[in-house]
């Protein structure tokens, strides 16, 4: 389950993102109820971007410092409110921490997307959200 996480330069200080992958991971996996499961957590994937000054908007203006959050997910996942509220809140609180509390929580953008059933690949096999339930319990 691939998290992209987007960041403009200089929005948090240099190897605080390697701990923002690290913590948003977990906060993932622990909103789930999958922390420390054996199957789900090494299939947690995270990508790092980080734009140069000039490369990020917001309206079609330039945006000087922002971050952004993406999950990509099969369709189980998120659809509980509560999951959905804790989530972002926690990964929202992260982000702000880690910054040193200067950048603006409205600066902080996420979403999810789900993957359509059967299309989620774990070890090389294509599997339904059934058969994921399966191997991870």
């Amino acid at each position: 389950m691939p998290i992209s996480l987007t960041l403009t330069e200089g929005v948090l200080p240099k190897g605080a993102e390697k701990k923002a992958i690290k913590r948003i991971t977990d906060a993932f996996l622990h909103w789930h109820g999958l922390s420390g499961n054996k199957v789900m957590t090494p299939n947690v994937t995270a990508h790092l971007s980080v734009l140069p000054k000039g490369h990020a908007f917001s309206g079609g203006e330039p945006l000087d410092e922002g971050v952004w959050i993406e999950l990509k997910t099969p369709s189980f996942a998120f659809t509980d409110r509560k999951i959905q509220k804790g989530f972002f809140k926690e990964a929202t609180d992260i982000i702000v921490e880690l910054s040193g509390g200067k950048l603006p929580r409205h600066r902080i953008y996420s979403n999810v997307i789900h993957t359509l059933d059967g299309t989620w690949n774990i070890d090389g096999n294509a599997m339904t959200n059934e058969e994921i339930g399966q191997t991870i319990a």
